[in-house]
């Protein structure tokens, strides 16, 4: 026997060993995980229907709107609720036909409101970035935007208590965009994330209207040593309306509450709740400049002072 079949017969007397024994490789008979492409082929396909026009073919939205969406519609429906089958399947053991009808049609009934939600949060990236020179750029175009479409989706099924489908969804924006919104985040009306590489919003966040993140930002917990012990617990702070936070931010605790109208200034750590009305900035750091180097020190190998 060559190197190339013992190594190759080694490794898989290891690992269908280990399959056997590990039970996170063996779901049981006739269960298996949600299809991450399908639900990614869902976010791209609802944004047909929530943004005609912009990601594709007109395809007949303009003269034929109630059969291009109807069309649309009856297919996303089907697909859908076969992922959630699958997900309350292998995360309870039970069918769970019904149910997964019940969750599909209540998500689909509400993709109108959806809607209206994510035509606030253009409105607000449009009024806070003066460098937007249109909505339909913002809608196009903005990473920020997309996250929080992939989010707005995610939550409703994160609140239907669905398993696996909503941060499917919302860590495939988060690959795609460098902003990671948890599903069960709580999010109000016109929200605006500027530049947004970098952004946390932990589970547990509540965020009111009129907020504006910028990129760096972390809304997240002061410890999670305990593990599952939290789960279920207020772990992240609560951010109340028209507050504006700036890079690379970080605001943690759940009890921690930053009050509406308040501005936070870049770079400032915030583990304490924040009066209404407040600005809050750290202090800049003492900046040393020196003169140029002369050619001699230029040419000189041992001269390390900077």
């Amino acid at each position: 026997m060559n190197k190339k079949n013992e190594a190759i017969n080694d490794a898989v007397l290891q690992l269908t060993e280990r399959y056997a024994k590990e039970s996170l490789f063996s779901s049981g008979q006739g269960k298996c995980l949600p299809n991450r492409s399908i639900i990614v082929d869902i976010i791209q396909d609802l944004r047909h229907i929530l943004f005609p026009r912009y990601f594709g073919p007109d395809s007949g939205s303009s003269e034929f709107p109630e059969h291009f969406i109807g069309h649309q519609l009856n297919d996303i429906y089907d697909r859908l609720r076969e992922q959630i089958q699958v997900a309350f399947l292998y995360q309870n053991g039970e069918l769970g036909e019904e149910r997964a009808d019940e969750v599909t049609a209540r998500f689909i009934r509400k993709l109108p409101e959806i809607q209206e939600l994510l035509l606030k949060d253009v409105q607000a990236g449009f009024d806070g970035d003066p460098a937007a020179k249109s909505k339909e750029e913002i809608i196009f175009s903005y990473p920020g935007f997309y996250a929080i479409y992939i989010y707005r989706l995610a939550h409703v099924l994160y609140l239907e208590e669905v398993p696996f489908i909503p941060r499917i969804m919302t860590e495939y924006g988060h690959g795609a965009t460098g902003i990671d919104i948890n599903p069960g985040a709580t999010i109000g009306e016109y929200f605006f994330i500027d530049h947004g590489t970098g952004v946390v919003i932990g589970e547990t966040t509540e965020i009111g209207n009129y907020v504006k993140l910028y990129q760096g930002v972390t809304l997240g917990a002061l410890s999670t040593r305990k593990g599952q012990e939290l789960s279920g617990v207020k772990r992240h702070p609560t951010i109340g309306d028209r507050v504006t936070i700036y890079s690379n931010s970080t605001v943690l605790g759940g009890e921690t509450v930053i009050g509406e109208n308040t501005i936070v200034g870049g770079n400032t750590f915030i583990t304490e709740s924040i009066s209404a009305d407040t600005k809050v900035s750290a202090k800049n750091p003492e900046l040393v400049i020196k003169a140029p180097r002369s050619k001699e020190e230029e040419m000189n190998v041992w001269y390390w002072e900077i």
